[in-house]
């Protein structure tokens, strides 16, 4: 008699691999209201979707600020503001690009293949030459030969963007395609991942949120400073009186509460029949913008006074990069003939 065994069960397919994304924000120190509708709860969402590679850029810093001290303030700064905010070490690599040197190497070879002409074009370049007259070095021009590599050092097929960044994207994609076409296909040409990031204007509400221009809310401050900050922000200028209609699609102060509530269509009917006015709308988002940030703002405190606990997570940020660097930059100088 024989007994047949029951066939072995066939081995549990492995999981796939998460698409992998990049993206860098500059060291501009402390966070305000914009960054973090603009960009920031974008990168959280994502950290939960991708493998996310997220970049404080302070290479880039460089091409606009000269002060060493305050460049290692506010990229520590940005680092536990974004920590604070919810990006998971364990779920996102955080870390700094001066921490990984094989940028700037992969951006040097990548300018051989970069015209002149395709830099001189660029928006950011013009704007720059336009708001730092004084100031036009040879950074401001290859910024993004450097942007390019930082996203594709680590074969970053995904970058999230907003859709009026898109013009960006394409010059790293060009950049590729030149390269490739030279030497073989080496690099993915990145993708754009659009996000629904809104340009959030500043308490002027004219110009976008920003500390050059200080028209910002500070979500780390103190209450009182917050509530000081919101009070004074422009809201429908031809709302003369308490009693005259407002218009809630043009009102700042109304589209900042659809971030924070689900009542606004409510909120902006008040506004359009002056059951409400201008101020009652103003106290309510200064009372919402402060709970809503209050953990963040703890969590951030916490994380200033441990300097050296936000240092050791960017460190290991860098150091899981590592490897990934290293194969890529062994890859691109056998391509490239260097030995």
């Amino acid at each position: 008699m024989t007994t047949e065994l029951a066939p072995a069960p066939a081995p549990a397919p492995a999981p796939a691999a998460r698409p992998r994304i990049f993206s860098g924000i500059q060291p501009s120190g402390i966070v305000h209201l914009g960054n973090d509708l603009g960009a920031i709860r974008n990168y959280v969402r994502l950290q939960y979707e991708y493998e996310a590679i997220y970049c404080i850029v302070d290479y880039h810093a460089l091409t606009s600020s000269h002060d060493p001290e305050l460049l290692r303030t506010r990229t520590r700064e940005m680092a536990a503001s974004l920590l604070a905010l919810g990006l998971d070490p364990e779920r996102c690599t955080l870390f700094v690009q001066s921490h990984r040197p094989e940028h700037t190497e992969l951006a040097w070879l990548l300018c051989t293949v970069t015209p002149v002409s395709w830099l001189e074009r660029t928006p950011t370049y013009k704007e720059k030459k336009q708001n730092q007259p004084d100031d036009i070095n040879h950074g401001l021009l290859t910024y993004p030969v450097l942007q390019a590599a930082d996203i594709v050092i680590y074969k970053a097929s995904l970058v999230p963007v907003g859709k009026d960044q898109a013009a960006h994207l394409e010059l790293s994609r060009e950049i590729v395609r030149a390269f490739n076409s030279r030497y073989g296909e080496t690099f993915p040409e990145p993708q754009a991942v659009f996000t629904e990031a809104p340009i959030v204007l500043g308490t002027d509400g004219v110009k976008k949120m920003s500390k050059s221009v200080g028209n910002t809310i500070d979500i780390f401050a103190e209450p009182d400073t917050i509530r000081k900050q919101v009070m004074s922000m422009v809201t429908d200028t031809k709302r003369i009186l308490r009693t005259d209609p407002g218009r809630p699609e043009v009102c700042n102060v109304c589209q900042l509460h659809r971030s924070f509530g689900d009542d606004y269509e409510t909120i902006w009917e008040g506004e359009r029949t002056a059951r409400t006015g201008c101020v009652d709308t103003k106290r309510l988002l200064a009372d919402r913008i402060i709970e809503h940030y209050r953990e963040p703002r703890e969590r951030y405190a916490e994380l200033m006074a441990q300097p050296e606990l936000v240092d050791e997570i960017l460190a290991a940020g860098a150091e899981r990069l590592r490897p990934k660097a290293q194969a890529t930059m062994a890859e691109v100088r056998e391509r490239m003939g260097l030995r």
